[in-house]
């Protein structure tokens, strides 16, 4: 059984003991959360598509680890105007263990 849900705006397909990344969200490392923004679920027999979330689906997850993503360079230029300048940023994010993926109703 997989599930494709929506976790800060980006989707996630999903399945029982797999590892996402996902942008920072609360909780402290072994915590647990539970998101409720379903929108299919899918299993050997059938296909359930919400409109747009299935009722009464839930995905359990695990916080595995809090971090930074690898580092983006920025680096812009003018042309014979003495301009430079160079930056850098990293994302921080989540590593999620999905638990249990709960099947419910659809709207």
């Amino acid at each position: 059984m997989y599930a494709i849900l929506e976790i800060a705006g980006q989707q996630f397909k999903v399945a029982k003991n797999d590892k996402i990344v996902a942008p920072r969200l609360d909780g402290e490392v072994g915590g647990h959360l539970e998101f409720d923004k379903v929108m299919m679920l899918a299993d050997s027999k059938k296909v359930q598509v919400g409109t747009p979330f299935i009722d009464g689906a839930r995905v359990q997850a695990k916080i595995m680890d809090h971090g930074q993503a690898k580092k983006v360079l920025v680096f812009k230029k003018k042309r014979r105007k003495g301009y430079r300048l160079f930056k850098g940023h990293r994302q921080q994010q989540t590593t999620l263990k999905i638990e249990k993926i709960i099947a419910g109703e659809q709207k």
